[in-house]
Order: C-alpha cells, then sequence, then structure tokens
C-alpha cells in the first residue's frame, strides 16, 4: 500500500506498553527483557503490574501470563516476539 494512503497511528512514545506478570516466571522474565529492549529503542514508556497484587488482572490474565497490552488492549502472551511487537508500536 502506497505510504499516502496509510492510516498513522500515535507515535511511538505516545502508546504504553504494559507487561502483566508474576514473581518467579522465567516466561515473564524472558518477556520482559523484550519489552525493555523495544521500548528502549523506540522510546515508547512502559509499566509492569503484578499479577499477584491485582485481583482484576488476575481473574482475566492468570492463564496466559506473561501478557503484553498495548494502550491496555492485549497484544500478545507467554512469549514476546520482538518484531512483532515493534511493528505494533510503529505501525
Amino acid at each position: 500500500m502506497s505510504p499516502l494512503f496509510r492510516r498513522k497511528g500515535p507515535a511511538p512514545q505516545d502508546r504504553l506498553v504494559t507487561l502483566v506478570r508474576k514473581p518467579g516466571c522465567h516466561l515473564c522474565d524472558d518477556a520482559q527483557a523484550v519489552v525493555e529492549k523495544v521500548c528502549a529503542e523506540l522510546g515508547v514508556p512502559w509499566e509492569q503490574k503484578d499479577i499477584t497484587e491485582d485481583r482484576e488482572l488476575h481473574d482475566r490474565y492468570w492463564e496466559q501470563i506473561p501478557v503484553v497490552l498495548i494502550d491496555g488492549e492485549q497484544h500478545t502472551f507467554w512469549r514476546v516476539n520482538e518484531e512483532r511487537l515493534r511493528g505494533a508500536l510503529t505501525g
């Protein structure tokens, strides 16, 4: 598609990535490494939330952690793909 007709989303620095995780989770540690790398490269703010401290997150995502949200919407869970995350933040 021509760049002229592509819909522009928010700038990466105007996005927010949230990593929903729990302590002692090796998949969560792996996901955090990817989130930290991609967000640092793109200047995207990110936060992490502990599923053991938030009942709503626990009820919603317990079987899927780690979960990555972009602007509050679920992007992925279990394994985070660096290229896919980067594309979602820049596309």
